[in-house]
């Protein structure tokens, strides 16, 4: 076989693959299942994550009471500053009925332990190793935090920084009657 008929046999494979590539890529992106996303009045979705004491949280757990869901990470500042703020609200308001699941995005215990022993926070922190409860959440941005009423649905979504005024509103929004 002479270069030049070599040359255009190669050429034409790696186009080939390149086409079926191509259509590949765009078969997955129209087939995928869209992840719905989620907007106030949504039944929150449910989940299972496991504590730093190795207790099991299940957001269904808590129907009939008010869950503050917040996704944090240690290296994310803002999620830093509104800690201590949240913890003395989740102090205020865990006996009316509201409680706190933080959770932290795909870090390790040690990590987690750590930031929380520094901080002294009390309230349940959970880990979604995999992010499979970001990705359910649609959380792209930390800190994000959703309020989930005692029906268990959606109350209010925000993503960003909160105040001891911020968390106390939210807090008393979804309260139990």
């Amino acid at each position: 076989m002479d270069r030049k008929k070599k040359r255009t046999v190669i050429r034409t494979v790696i186009l080939g693959i390149l086409a079926a590539a191509i259509i590949y890529t765009i078969y997955i992106s129209a087939t995928k299942d869209k992840v719905k996303l989620l907007e106030v009045g949504d039944q929150a979705p449910d989940f299972a994550l496991t504590d730093l004491e190795g207790n099991s949280h299940k957001l269904s757990d808590y129907k009939g009471q008010g869950v503050f869901l917040n996704f944090w990470g240690t290296w994310c500042e803002p999620c830093v500053e509104e800690m201590p703020a949240i913890d003395r609200q989740y102090n205020k308001f865990e006996q009316q009925g509201v409680h706190v699941l933080s959770v932290n995005i795909a870090q390790s215990n040690m990590e987690v332990s750590s930031f929380r022993d520094q901080l002294n926070l009390k309230f349940p922190i959970v880990i979604d190793k995999n992010k499979s409860v970001m990705e359910a959440y649609n959380v792209t941005w930390l800190p994000a935090t959703v309020l989930v009423n005692p029906e268990g649905k959606i109350e209010k979504i925000y993503t960003g920084g909160l105040t001891d005024e911020n968390i106390a509103k939210f807090m008393e929004s979804i309260k139990p009657e």
